[in-house]
């Protein structure tokens, strides 16, 4: 049976943190690590996955990753590490998890994955990164159909709340069309719908009560930030692999460095 015949997110394809426990996974050069966190406190840490890792995304119980060779999905019950399958798809750039399932782009082509296998949505190359149902490529946001719905070169995008999009030319909100929330070259930003942040090569930023309110954050390290996301507080990940965690009750960012090179993306699992 193909690979393609034998995912059914409806089954067993999901993975989940154990009871009452919240884990990051950083996609970076050498795989994927799997690292125990809480709040701002970050526990231990280790490779769950070896290869080269190039994205990965979580929500609603279900965790992918793009990989050199294919997309796989994380399996395994609670209290267990997880082990990951193959797909079928072939070789990923990006890779997102939405209410609409699983969706990856590689190859110049982006895809959705279902009970019975990829669906091709649209061609589309040079694709970055995927949230929702927006686009971030080379040619500048798009929609999952491949409808260019605005701007050039963007590198992230976020679909929660307010969409955003991190460009070469600048940060964007989405009100009456792309507005500049704040210049500079942009390499990612992310939202949970209420707090943002967004990071150029120089440093991390927060937005405040303002769609164009952007201000920069005091941090610990001066590694570039690659992806942050957000859970019970904000994690980001920096390129060196040093992992930061924003403590609330000292107002300041904590860090733990991974000892990974070449980290690329962040995404949190919570039980």
């Amino acid at each position: 049976m193909s690979a393609e015949k034998d995912i059914t997110l409806e089954e067993k394809r999901v993975y989940a943190a154990g009871s009452g426990r919240t884990e990051a996974f950083v996609a970076c050069g050498v795989g994927l690590a799997r690292v125990a966190v809480s709040d701002a406190l970050v526990g231990e840490f280790g490779l769950a996955w070896r290869g080269d890792a190039r994205d990965v995304a979580a929500g609603d119980g279900r965790l992918a990753l793009a990989g050199d060779g294919d997309v796989h999905l994380a399996t395994g019950g609670v209290g267990e590490a997880p082990t990951f399958e193959p797909t079928g798809f072939g070789p990923a750039t990006a890779v997102g998890v939405g209410d609409d399932g699983i969706v990856a782009a590689g190859g110049g082509r982006v895809a959705r994955l279902d009970g019975e296998g990829w669906t091709t949505l649209c061609e589309l190359e040079g694709v970055r990164a995927i949230d929702g149902d927006l686009l971030a490529a080379e040619s500048g946001v798009h929609r999952l159909d491949g409808i260019h719905v605005g701007l050039e070169s963007a590198r992230d995008v976020s679909s929660a709340g307010l969409p955003l999009a991190a460009t070469d030319g600048g940060l964007y909100y989405l009100g009456n069309g792309w507005m500049e929330a704040h210049e500079g070259a942009f390499l990612t930003v992310g939202s949970d719908g209420e707090r943002a942040h967004a990071a150029t090569d120089d440093g991390l930023y927060e937005r405040g009560d303002a769609p164009d309110d952007w201000a920069a954050v005091d941090l610990p390290v001066e590694g570039r930030v690659v992806d942050v996301a957000h859970a019970e507080t904000t994690y980001a990940v920096t390129g060196d692999g040093t992992l930061l965690a924003y403590d609330p009750a000292e107002g300041a960012w904590r860090d733990r460095p991974l000892g990974l090179a070449d980290a690329r993306a962040i995404a949190v699992v919570r039980s």
